[in-house]
């Protein structure tokens, strides 16, 4: 595997994007996560985004960080917040989630960031046993499901 800095509106970003929101919509009968994302959330140093290709250049798997500090939506100053972790399912049970959640983690240390949060749902107990068993523990709700019942929140210090 192969992993790379793009830029969040990158062909192949968009590409996962929107295969990692059509699995949302069938976990949780919707049409996806809504939370407002932009290009820009995700340039460092302020952010970063990753996509893990195949030995053939076939995008895999992704993920991205982008800071947050008080916003009145519960995250806290130096929060860096973990979005659009997927890798398709062909290639699940490999490791791509462990080894880009760990660039994200060391990339958002190195930008001086000092908390890794991130929100699932309840009806993904795959990632939910990811961020667990790589040290997150559960949190104060935070972002824009922060009032749903389905909405789990983790954090891990960096």
């Amino acid at each position: 595997m192969h992993i790379h800095h793009v830029p969040f509106d990158h062909p192949d970003a968009v590409k996962l994007s929107d295969q990692v929101q059509a699995e949302y919509a069938v976990r949780y009968g919707d049409d996806g996560d809504a939370t407002p994302l932009a290009t820009a959330d995700f340039a460092p140093p302020n952010g970063l985004y990753l996509i893990a290709y195949d030995e053939q250049g076939t995008p895999v798997a992704s993920g991205g960080w982008r800071a947050q500090d008080d916003n009145g939506e519960g995250n806290q100053n130096g929060d860096a917040e973990l979005k659009r972790m997927y890798v398709v399912e062909a290639m699940r049970g490999r490791g791509l989630a462990r080894r880009i959640l760990a660039a994200l983690e060391d990339d958002a240390r190195t930008a001086g960031r000092v908390r890794m949060v991130l929100e699932t749902g309840a009806k993904q107990p795959e990632a939910v046993a990811l961020y667990r068993s790589s040290g997150y523990e559960p949190c104060g709700k935070f972002g824009y499901y922060r009032f749903h019942d389905l909405s789990l929140c983790f954090a891990k210090s960096l």
